[in-house]
Order: C-alpha cells, then structure tokens, then sequence
C-alpha cells in the first residue's frame, strides 16, 4: 500500500493535502460530525483544498482499494461522511464562495456551508434557495434536493444548480452543465453523492431582501388544531408566493413567557418571497388565529432568517435520527395524528413538522431532475434530539413509529432523502424515493462509478 504519511508530510504525487491518521493531533476533532450518535473512525482523513488534492485522494483509495467517504458540511443524520476503515475526504476546507452579480451565478467550492453562500450572495441583494439552517453544507443539502424558505418561487435547491465540477471514481475532474454531459448533471440535482465528489457548484441566484418578512406565530397545542387548519387553507392560496411549514416543538427559554415553558406548541413558520412589506400584509391573518403563547413574526435581513433555527441542533450536542414522508393531501386526521406525535414526544428538544409545498416547486416535471415526482403536496418530518445515550431506544422509536403512523396519508410511500434516519431501510427506501428515475440513476451510477466507489449515501447500485 501506498501509505500516506503523517499530519505535516505531503501527500502522494506531491499534493500538498494535510493527512490526518488515527491518533494523530486533531484526527477525532476531524472525524466528528453534527450528529452525536455518530462515532466512526476511519483509516485516514485527506483534508482537501482544491481539486487537485481530491483527485489524489480518489486515486489513493482507488489503488489500494480503500472505501471513499465524503465530507462537506457533516450535517447528514445518517453521518454518510465518515465510514469505518474508509478514506474520508475531508472538504471542509473549500468553502470559496464567488458571485458573479451581472450573470446573477454563483461559484461555490464544495465544502462550503450555506451561510458563506448567503452572505457572499447577500452582499448583492441576490439569493440561491438554500435550507432552514445556516451552518449545513451547499453539497449535503443540494444534492439530495435542498428544501428551503424561497422554494415557493425559485423551488428546490437543485432547481437552481446549473453546472457542477465533479471528480469521479477515475480520479477525472468532470466539468457538467446543460450542454455538457449533461446527464450527469440531471443526476446531481436529486441523486446524491453517488457520482463522485462535487467540488464546484453554480447557482442561478434571484433578487431577494436583504429585508424581508418572516411570521412566526406560535401556539399551544393545548388549544387544538384550529390554527393549523386555517394555514393549511391559507397556503393552498398562497404556496406560490410563501415558504411555509408548521413546526411542533416545546417551548423553552426566555424568548418565551415562563408561564408557557415546558409546554407543547406549534409555530406557523413563513417567509414570503418578494417585498417585505406585501408579506407583512399577506401574512398579517396567521396571527390572528386564536391566543398566542408568543409572536416572532416582523421584517428582518435574509441573512438572519437564515439562522433562525440553528441554535436548535448545535453541531456535535445533541445525538438525532430523523425521518419523513410525503403527503399526497394535509387532511385533518393527519393534522391530528402530527399532534398527537408531537405531544408524545420523549424528548422536550425533539421537532417535527408538516411542509407546505406547491409554488415553483411543483412546476417542474417529474423526469426534469433525479429528484422525481413533484405531485406531493406536503411533507411530515420528525426529528428525534436528545442529549443522553440511555435514551436512544425511546427517541429512536418516537421517529420511527411516528413515521409510520403517516404512511396511510402518504405519497406513493416516498421520502426525502435528506431525513433517511440512519438509513437502515436501505435501497427498497432509495428505490420507492425516485420511483421511475431509479433505473436511468443506475444506468448513470453505472456509467461514472462503476465499481460503487461512492456507496456512503442513499445509495444506488451499478449494475452487475
């Protein structure tokens, strides 16, 4: 074997990457990922800083037939970026991020987390449709589709993706656009990190803030479903021009009255997609749905709205498994039925949350991108967080029942590839999320990674 040498030697033909080894100073530091449960340790960390060092690295593990991790931002619940005894690519080194303001594109290295893109873009009132938590990875969350606040009119993530550098299993880097092999960028938009490792992407970015309007309403479960029911009714008119979910928590803290703390509540989360102030206006009757336990609701930058949530899963503090499914129609029984799950919860630091779609992004076909079918009005997730191991069986069990309990209401029994638990359902869940794109995916897989090089994901394998 080729042996890659120690922290400060260079790397096989002469790549300037630092090489992290097991017990070596910062090894355990790098091998940590956002989600506490996960504790795997592999053979050796290539820390990359351009792709030049991934293409090395791919080379190292293709010869000496090491298994490939890939880590961005290490924000996957399943914890995909770090394999046992793997090579794991380590990109969080590579987060340049360039817009190019005229053209209205940005040129986002592959390591780099969605809030270096929305500052960088912000700087020139321009926006790519990222997630709901700033310090996620652009590749993670893109990659799987990408479901975010400005998805009522610029949709899913990849629907924005128009060109990507990618080094595949043969150590090539792959340049991919429209009129560029362009079935491997269809694969990306939806497909994961089947098809190699993504060290560049392009974003079409929209005008968007730096105000706008964010609702936030919150109320007790305590009071009943009224409230929800009346959002589900104000976003079948409105999901072209708001990015909206419910999301079922327990209050806590000093943003809430003290009265209310330990109490099981549900926020009707929106961000309107335009003028900050026609969204003040529009938005305006969510708060006016019953007593409030508290209000969030007001005008603020973009950049802020995107951070919103971080604070709720701080990166390595809280171990988590999340799982969701989606939903063909939000009927009052499955309103009830996410009540009921909410207040079951075994865990006060547990969410879980019904999506509005519709909007931008039910306008694109269902064989336009990996991604699939777009028909799903809806989406219910549930995600289990929790600080001590002793209570891992509850919590996991909370999610996973849950996520069960919603399979009558669901769409086609399909998922969102980026809540896949910790992926121990396996290819039949890959398989039913694309339903009729899987075997064009493996023809691609087959095509570019022949060998399963890249199988640390939702994976799909190539052909025989």
């Amino acid at each position: 074997m080729d042996t890659l040498k120690s922290n400060t030697d260079v790397a096989p033909d002469g790549i300037d990457a630092e090489v992290l080894l097991p017990g070596r100073a910062g090894f355990d530091q790098a091998r940590s990922v956002w989600n506490a449960m996960i504790d795997r340790k592999p053979a050796m960390i290539v820390r990359c800083r351009n792709a030049d060092d991934v293409a090395a690295a791919v080379n190292h593990a293709r010869t000496n037939d090491l298994p490939i991790s890939i880590r961005a931002g290490g924000h996957n619940v399943a914890g995909h970026a770090v394999a046992d005894e793997g090579l794991m690519i380590d990109l969080s080194l590579m987060r340049d991020v360039t817009i190019d303001a005229e053209r209205r594109i940005a040129s986002v290295q592959g390591g780099a987390l969605w809030r270096d893109l929305d500052a960088a873009s912000q700087e020139h009132g321009l926006a790519a449709p990222g997630g709901l938590i700033s310090d996620t990875g652009v590749a993670g969350l893109t990659l799987s589709g990408g479901i975010g606040w400005l998805r009522a009119r610029h949709g899913l993530s990849i629907d924005n993706l128009i060109a990507a550098d990618v080094i595949t299993a043969d150590g090539k880097l792959i340049h991919t656009s429209a009129d560029e092999n362009p079935d491997l960028l269809w694969a990306l938009k939806g497909g994961g990190g089947n098809f190699g490792v993504v060290v560049r992407f392009e974003f079409a970015l929209h005008p968007n803030g730096p105000e706008i309007m964010f609702a936030a309403p919150i109320y007790a479960i305590e009071n009943g479903p009224e409230p929800i029911r009346a959002w589900r009714d104000f976003m079948a008119r409105h999901s072209h021009l708001v990015g909206s979910l419910c999301e079922f928590s327990t209050a806590a803290g000093e943003d809430f009255p003290e009265e209310s703390w330990g109490k099981r509540v549900y926020t009707l989360a929106c961000v309107y997609n335009g003028d900050a102030a026609e969204g003040e206006a529009l938005l305006q009757p969510l708060r006016e749905l019953g007593p409030m336990v508290t209000d969030f609701s007001g005008r603020m930058s973009y950049c802020d709205v995107q951070q919103l949530f971080d604070t709720l899963m701080p990166a390595g503090e809280y171990r988590c498994y999340w799982k969701a499914r989606y939903l063909t129609d939000l009927s009052d029984d499955m309103i009830d039925l996410a009540m009921k799950n909410a207040l079951a919860a075994p865990s006060d630091n547990s969410i879980s949350s019904l999506w509005s779609f519709g909007g931008a992004t039910a306008q694109v076909a269902s064989d336009a991108t990996a991604f699939g079918d777009r028909s799903m009005g809806w989406m219910y997730s549930l995600d289990g967080v929790w600080s001590d191991a002793k209570d891992d069986a509850a919590n996991l069990a909370w999610s996973r029942e849950g996520w069960e309990s919603a399979e009558p209401f669901g769409h086609h029994g399909r998922t969102y590839l980026n809540f896949p638990g910790h992926g121990e359902d396996g290819n039949a869940l890959t398989r039913t999320a694309f339903g009729e794109n899987y075997q064009r995916l493996v023809e691609i897989k087959t095509k570019y990674d022949p060998l399963n090089r890249f199988r640390f994901n939702q994976n799909i394998p190539p052909e025989a």
